[in-house]
C-alpha cells in the first residue's frame, strides 16, 4: 500500500517531484523512491505492508530489463503469480507483492492487469521500444484511485491524490463552475471527472496507455467482461463461505491488523469472521463525547462481546470537529458532503495511534446487496412509472426544489443550460438497456461506490497510513452478489441469514443506520458545528461567490433553528463543505505558486 506519482512526455524537476511526494507522504511514510529519465518520472511513497523489509519502489528486475513499475495497493494472489513467473525463468529479490510487476508486464503486456487479484493502481513504464510507453491500470472495483491530467503534446501527470497532482507544474487548480450543483445533487462528483477542471480519475477496471507524444488513450474503460454463471442462485450459506474465505485471506498480513466495528450487520459479519482467524482480534468503534442521538456503541459492544475481541471505543470531543472537518476536506482533495467523512478520518487516526497498520472494514455490502432504502423504493415502484426522479433525489444532499430555491438566478440559468449532475444520472438510468434491478446494481457498484465511498475510504485511511481491506469488494463475493435474486423486499436477506448464529440478535433486528455524525443535533442552537458552518456561509462571502442567495441560506439556518431536521442540516453541511473546499483549493494554488 503506497502513494504513487509520475509524469510522461514532459520533464519534471527534482524539486517539483519532491513537492508532489511531500503532499501525499502521509500515506507512504516508510520509504520514498523516485526514478527519472528523459521525459518521464515514476515515484512512490511506501507504506510497508507486505514484506516490510523488501519491496523498494520503483520496481525493476534483471529478468525484465527496460520495464519499471510502481504500485499502490495489494496483490492478494502474488504468491501464485510468483510461482508461475519463476517457472518462466524470472527471479525475485524479496516476497513483496509488487516486485513481480515488471516480470508480469514482460510476459503479458498491457493485459497484465487481468492476472491481478487485489486492490491496486499500477503505473508501468516500458522503455524497450523506439518510443517509451506508459501503462496505467486500476482494479475492477476502483478501490485504489489514480488521478491524472492530460496536457499539451501528450504530457501526462498522475498521482494517487489530487493535492499531490496539483503540485506538478502545468496542472491547474481550477474549480469547475458546476461543482456546487454537483455537491448538492450527488454529494461528490461521480464518474471520471472531478470537481477540478482538467483533472480526471481512471474508471474502475480500466487500462490506459500513453505512447510517445500521442497522449493517453483507454484500452479498456471497465472491468474485464466475464461470462455470467448460469448455475442456480447462491444460498446464504454460499455467500457466508465466500465472505469467510475472503476475510481469512485478507487477514493474512505482515503488519498489525484490526477490524472496524460500527455495530451494524456488514462490519459485524466481517468482525465475526475475522475473529475466527485472528486471535486476539482488536476492534475499533467511534463515537462522540456527550449524549447524542443514534449512538451505536451498545451494538458494537455486543458484537465485540459475542466474538470475544479486544474492543476499543474511540471517543471524540465534539469541540475538535471544526479542525477535523478542515483536515478531512484537505485530504479528500475535492468536496464530499457525506458527514461520515469526518468520523472516518477520526476513526483511522485512532487505529494508527493504537499501532495498527491494516484494518478490515464492511464497506461495499450495501451497494452490492441492495441495502439502501432508495434501491428498495425504486424496485417497488409500479411498472411503467418513472422511478428515476425519486431515486436520484435520494442521492442528493439537497432536493431539487431546495437547490433551485437557493441558487441565484444567474447560477440557476447556468445549471439549466448545462444540465445538472442529477439530470445526467436520471437520463443514464432511463436509457439503460437492462432490467431495473440490474440497472440499479450497475449504477450503485460501478458509478457511485468508487467515487462516493471507496475513494473516501482510501484517502482518509491513508491520511493516517492505514491500509483498509474490504472483503465485500473482492471478486468472489461480488460475483455471488450479482447472481442473487433482487426485489423490493429482498434487500440484504442473504447477509441477515448469514449472520444468524454469528451475531447478537439485537444487531440483526435493528433498523439500518449509517455510521455518521449526528448532524442535525450538532447544527442545532449552540451545537459544536453551528458557528463553523455559519462562518463558512457568511452572507458577504456568498454574495462574492455569486452562486447562492445569501438571504435564503440564512432562512435555511432560521428554519433549522426553529424545527431541526436532518435534511436541512445536510443541506447546510454540503454548502459549508463546498465553501471550505474552495478555500483549500485556493491554498494549494498559492503554495504551488510560491514553490514555483
Amino acid at each position: 500500500m503506497c502513494r504513487i506519482f509520475g509524469s510522461f512526455a514532459v520533464a519534471a524537476t527534482g524539486a517539483e517531484l519532491a513537492t508532489v511526494s511531500a503532499r501525499q507522504r502521509h500515506g507512504g511514510p516508510d520509504e520514498r523512491g523516485v526514478m527519472t529519465g528523459r521525459g518521464w518520472s515514476l515515484g512512490c511513497d511506501r507504506l510497508a505492508v507486505t514484506d516490510p523489509a523488501g519491496g523498494a519502489q520503483p520496481f525493476t528486475l534483471p529478468t525484465a530489463p527496460g520495464v519499471v513499475a510502481v504500485l499502490n495497493g495489494e496483490i492478494y494472489n502474488h504468491r501464485e503469480l510468483r510461482r508461475r513467473l519463476e517457472a518462466r525463468g524470472h527471479r525475485f529479490p524479496d516476497r513483496c507483492d509488487g516486485s513481480l510487476l515488471p516480470a508480469l508486464y514482460t510476459e503479458f503486456g498491457t493485459a497484465f492487469a487481468d492476472e491481478l487479484d487485489g486492490m491496486f493502481a499500477v503505473a508501468v513504464l516500458d522503455l524497450r521500444g523506439p518510443l517509451p510507453q506508459l501503462v496505467m491500470a486500476v482494479d475492477g472495483m476502483g478501490m485504489k484511485p489514480l488521478h491524472y491530467h492530460q496536457g499539451e503534446r501528450g504530457a501526462v501527470r498522475f498521482a494517487s491524490e489530487i493535492p499531490a497532482l496539483l503540485a506538478f507544474d502545468g496542472v491547474p487548480a481550477e474549480p469547475r463552475e458546476e461543482a456546487l450543483d454537483t455537491v448538492l445533487s450527488t454529494k461528490t462528483p461521480f464518474g471520471t471527472e472531478t470537481a477540478l477542471a482538467g483533472i480526471r480519475v481512471l474508471p474502475p477496471g480500466s487500462v490506459a496507455v500513453a505512447r510517445g507524444a500521442e497522449g493517453l488513450r483507454m484500452l479498456r474503460c471497465g472491468p474485464r467482461a466475464v461470462a455470467p454463471d448460469a448455475g442456480p442462485a447462491p444460498s446464504a450459506a454460499d455467500v457466508l463461505e465466500a465472505l469467510r474465505g475472503e476475510v481469512h485471506r485478507l487477514a493474512e498480513v505482515d503488519v498489525p491488523l484490526c477490524a472496524l466495528t460500527s455495530g451494524g450487520l456488514d462490519s459485524g459479519l466481517v468482525t465475526a469472521l475475522a475473529a475466527e482467524h485472528v486471535r486476539p482480534l482488536h476492534t475499533f468503534h467511534l463515537g462522540y463525547r456527550g449524549r447524542w442521538p443514534e449512538a451505536e456503541h451498545t451494538y458494537a459492544r455486543a458484537v465485540a462481546r459475542r466474538v470475544r475481541t479486544r474492543h476499543h471505543e474511540v471517543c471524540v470531543d465534539p469541540a475538535e470537529l471544526p479542525s477535523l472537518l478542515t483536515r478531512t476536506v484537505r485530504h479528500l482533495g475535492q468536496p464530499n458532503a457525506d458527514p461520515i467523512a469526518v468520523s472516518t478520518y477520526a476513526l483511522f487516526r485512532a487505529v494508527r495511534e493504537a499501532g495498527f497498520t491494516a484494518a478490515l472494514t464492511g464497506d461495499g455490502a450495501d451497494e452490492l446487496f441492495g441495502g439502501y432504502d432508495r434501491v428498495r423504493t425504486a424496485l417497488a415502484a409500479p411498472a411503467g412509472t418513472d422511478w428515476t426522479a425519486a431515486y436520484v433525489d435520494a442521492l442528493a444532499a439537497a432536493p431539487r426544489l431546495v437547490r433551485e430555491w437557493l441558487y441565484t438566478p444567474e447560477y440557476r440559468a447556468f445549471v439549466a443550460e448545462r444540465g445538472s449532475a442529477a439530470d445526467r444520472i436520471a437520463a443514464e438510468l432511463r436509457a439503460s438497456g437492462t432490467d431495473r434491478a440490474g440497472t440499479l446494481q450497475t449504477f450503485e457498484t460501478r458509478r457511485r461506490l468508487p467515487a462516493y465511498h471507496l475513494r473516501r475510504v482510501d484517502h482518509l485511511s491513508m491520511a493516517w497510513a492505514v491500509e483498509a481491506r474490504m472483503p465485500f469488494c473482492q471478486p468472489g463475493v461480488v460475483g455471488l452478489a450479482r447472481r442473487l435474486p433482487t426485489g423490493p423486499r429482498t434487500g440484504k436477506r442473504a447477509l441477515y441469514e448469514a449472520g444468524r448464529g454469528l451475531l447478537p440478535a439485537p444487531v440483526l433486528r435493528r433498523p439500518k443506520q449509517p455510521f455518521t455524525l449526528p448532524l442535525s443535533a450538532m447544527l442545532a442552537a449552540d451545537g459544536p458545528l453551528l458557528w463553523t458552518v455559519r462562518e463558512l456561509l457568511a452572507p458577504a462571502r456568498l454574495r462574492r461567490g455569486g452562486q447562492l442567495r445569501a438571504d435564503r441560506v440564512q432562512a435555511l439556518f432560521a428554519r433549522h433553528a426553529e424545527r431541526p431536521s436532518q435534511q436541512d442540516a445536510l443541506t447546510l453541511w454540503a454548502l459549508a463543505v463546498h465553501e471550505l473546499w474552495t478555500d483549500v483549493v485556493q491554498g494549494l494554488r498559492v503554495s504551488a505558486d510560491l514553490a514555483a
